[in-house]
């Protein structure tokens, strides 16, 4: 979740006026002079703890010379690649990769340089299946999404999320071919003797509905991401959940589009996080851990029948970007994608998510103000309340999760985490923190980060 416009970043000392147009134009920022291992470095001396790798980007640490020098070497063979005329190794090299992770699920990759652009990409490619298939269907026009989700900040992108601060701005703007159904939140929004089962019938339910209410031959997509990220703060569904809404959209025809931009390439636990899921995505984007932050760089998975429609037609995907399949950020990403695999850090994010989602437990689960605590692997968020018993959320303008991160970032804690929304009006208010560090975080690294986050929280509530 960016910063919103009355949340001030940490202090620090003066410095030249900035001519950068930064997220907030009254206030500095902390110069980060460099970053080794899972720690940042400030240019006054600070040593921080990257306990959430930024937004949940980073998955490798930093410093990693196996990326840096795959990086120097593309640099200095092709920088670049105009994918009009020209493809490079790297790029075909990574869209292999990915495909056959998929264990047969998908049929090519679409790399791009961030998440908005992935889910652009995304959108459009669903909508062009629909005029490319052997029977086509023009009519499909509209999408259907989750409020309280995130899926990016360009027109299209921010059309199809349901957080409510970032589009009050460009709500004229926005296209209006999209709906939005509730969430699988069980904290606030599973009933108090409703069971797991009966709560998904009820948001299948909801979503039939929809395809109904608004003409189920016009939709051309339901767009969900599998564990929501910023706009709620790492809330994974319950079981079920996929299964019964893939099932709707089969039922009319609509295709499945999953954002794992936040919680996929191994975040989870699993590479993709629909792994756990026992469904596969028609489309799915993929982003930050990705490339670990190395290089800029996102993509899109597509499946064989939004593939074979388009083989079938045009043989053209109507879409283009300049940096497409920029080779240096294809040589971050697959490099990124070989440490991960190679070390196994797959086992380590399962293991040591286990052992995060015990300790958190035991640290914050009795606090006055921590009203639930949820996630999966190393993806975790703790929601924050002003009444345990209610859920009542804290007023927007405490700006309580910014306020205690920014804590974090002076000498007595050095630890970065990452605020993000949790509860209250569809994105308008509510806390969260998400914990999310790399992928080779150490037993000695989790406790620390859990002991120093109970501290940050219990000093701010004066506890």
């Amino acid at each position: 979740m960016a910063l919103g416009v009355n949340q001030q970043p940490a202090a620090v000392p003066k410095q030249e006026k900035s001519a950068v147009l930064h997220r907030h134009l009254d206030h500095q920022f902390i110069p980060v002079e460099k970053t080794a291992g899972n720690y940042l470095f400030t240019e006054h001396g600070q040593k921080i703890y990257d306990g959430s790798g930024g937004p949940a980007v980073a998955c490798i640490g930093w410093g990693n010379e196996r990326v840096v020098d795959a990086v120097t070497k593309q640099l200095r063979s092709a920088p670049y690649c105009a994918t009009v005329f020209y493809t490079t190794r790297v790029q075909e090299e990574l869209g292999r990769f990915l495909v056959e992770s998929t264990k047969g699920h998908m049929a090519r990759a679409y790399i791009v340089n961030s998440g908005s652009e992935a889910m652009e990409a995304a959108i459009k490619l669903a909508r062009q299946y629909f005029l490319e298939k052997s029977n086509p269907e023009p009519q499909r026009t509209r999408f259907i999404a989750r409020k309280q989700s995130y899926h990016g900040t360009t027109i299209g992108a921010l059309a199809i999320g349901g957080h409510a601060y970032r589009r009050e701005h460009f709500e004229p703007l926005l296209p209006a071919n999209v709906s939005h159904v509730s969430p699988c939140y069980p904290y606030r929004q599973k009933q108090a003797r409703e069971t797991d089962d009966e709560y998904v019938a009820r948001l299948t339910k909801e979503l039939d509905d929809e395809f109904q209410r608004v003409g189920p031959e016009t939709v051309c997509a339901f767009v969900a991401e599998p564990v929501v990220g910023a706009a709620l703060g790492c809330v994974p569904s319950v079981p079920g959940y996929f299964k019964a809404i893939k099932t709707v959209c089969d039922k009319y025809g609509a295709l499945l589009i999953l954002d794992e931009v936040m919680c996929g390439m191994g975040r989870t636990g699993t590479l993709h996080a629909w792994e756990q899921e026992g469904v596969a995505p028609d489309i799915q984007t993929i982003g930050k851990c990705l490339g670990g932050g190395y290089q800029p760089v996102s993509g899109v998975l597509a499946g064989h029948k939004v593939v074979d429609a388009l083989s079938s037609g045009s043989s053209a995907f109507v879409h283009g970007h300049t940096y497409q399949g920029h080779p240096v950020g294809c040589a971050a990403a697959l490099e990124v994608q070989r440490v991960i695999q190679e070390e196994n850090l797959l086992d380590n994010v399962k293991s040591m998510g286990l052992l995060l989602s015990q300790l958190l437990v035991e640290q914050l689960g009795d606090h006055p103000h921590v009203g639930d605590i949820r996630g999966r692997g190393l993806f975790w968020g703790i929601e924050l309340v002003a009444d345990k018993k209610t859920k009542a959320t804290f007023p927007s303008a405490r700006h309580v999760s910014m306020e205690i991160c920014e804590r974090g970032l002076s000498q007595e804690y050095a630890l970065s985490v990452y605020p993000a929304g949790g509860g209250g009006t569809e994105g308008q208010q509510g806390d969260a923190i998400i914990v999310s560090p790399p992928y080779t975080v150490t037993e000695e690294e989790v406790r620390m980060i859990v002991g120093t986050l109970g501290r940050m929280i219990n000093d701010y509530f004066g506890a």
